[in-house]
């Protein structure tokens, strides 16, 4: 079986591919910087708790790098079709069911911040690489910059498990 190669986008549609994931990204950045608070109260280990803040901080950088691509580009942010992601976090993986060992609840919520940020890896991925296609090299400087935060934080959390269960 062979497979065909699309057709290559034209420079209108893969803008309007880069705003849509743009906005989808944003938004659900947008709305987990509301919910981290929450989120830092649910955690009981100090490391955790340490983490999600350095955590949150690279959320507020990420939503003010994004503000300032949607400026360059002269958009702004529409909360259309952001439902998919803002779900995930709402959901926040039934962090509010508590268990009766805090271990679980903390490992619960290092899962969430992993899955949280292997989306971002792959929205980031993929809107890098239509920044390329576009020549919008500052925007693709910022989107490698948020890129790199979210696999530095996968790898935190990573750190931070192997802390908790030693």
């Amino acid at each position: 079986m062979s497979a065909i190669k699309p057709q290559p986008l034209d420079k209108q549609l893969q803008y309007k591919v880069f705003v849509h994931n743009l906005n989808r990204i944003y938004f659900a950045k947008t709305y987990l910087d509301k919910k981290m608070p929450n989120l830092i109260d649910i955690a009981s280990f100090k490391g955790l708790k340490l983490g999600m803040g350095e955590f949150w901080e690279d959320v507020k950088k990420q939503i003010a790098r994004m503000e300032v691509i949607y400026k360059t580009i002269g958009e702004l942010p529409s909360d259309k079709n952001c439902n998919p992601l803002k779900a995930i976090i709402k959901d926040e993986f039934c962090l509010d069911q508590k268990h009766e060992l805090a271990i679980l609840n903390d490992m619960d919520l290092i899962m969430y911040m992993q899955m949280l940020e292997h989306i971002n890896i792959a929205c980031y991925g993929l809107l890098k690489v239509i920044a390329k296609q576009l020549n919008y090299d500052h925007i693709e400087q910022l989107l490698k910059e948020c890129f790199d935060e979210c696999v530095d934080n996968d790898e935190l959390f990573v750190l931070i498990a192997k802390e908790y269960v030693q």
